[in-house]
């Protein structure tokens, strides 16, 4: 069967400004995907300043699904790129562009391309559901991840004053 997309977009808004969202949205850790509300475990390998290779496990009905990702940072943008490298949702492809709005705020413009390899292409009704389903999932843990930002930035925005 051949593969499909389903391709969908969001935005979220930080109270942080955006070169340090960028910086904090990019500087992975093995806990990340907690914060993201999520089971697993993650590895992160560092290839080079605008390179990083991910790893997550995640549990699935007694076995484990492994997703290797590769990022792309081009800092100078305050823009990254996920490619799935392997999975089960192989040669998905998600683009991350953070944009300044406010003095102390910020905005990440979220498009994701999922691809899909386990069935034949659904209807355009399917892929539209497929796609508010994706943006929900994706965008709560984005909302998750500015939560813990912000409350990291004002931590430590608070120990140097």
């Amino acid at each position: 069967m051949p593969p499909y997309s389903v391709s969908y977009h969001f935005s979220q808004r930080f109270n942080v400004p955006a070169k340090d969202a960028f910086e904090w949205a990019t500087d992975y850790h093995p806990g990340d995907l907690a914060l993201m509300g999520e089971e697993g475990r993650r590895s992160v390998k560092v290839l080079s300043d605008d390179i990083v290779i991910l790893t997550d496990f995640f549990p699935e009905g007694g076995g484990r699904i492994t997703k290797k990702k590769l990022v792309r940072i081009y800092r100078e943008r305050l823009y990254w790129t996920s490619t799935h490298l392997t999975g089960p949702n192989r040669h998905s492809q998600f683009l991350y562009q953070i944009t300044q709005e406010g003095n102390d705020t910020s905005r990440l413009d979220f498009t994701g391309s999922q691809v899909f390899y386990d069935e034949e292409e659904p209807s355009t009704q399917r892929i539209q559901s497929m796609a508010r389903t994706l943006t929900k999932e994706d965008s709560l843990a984005w909302t998750r991840l500015a939560r813990a930002m912000e409350k990291n930035f004002s931590a430590s925005h608070h120990r140097r004053t």
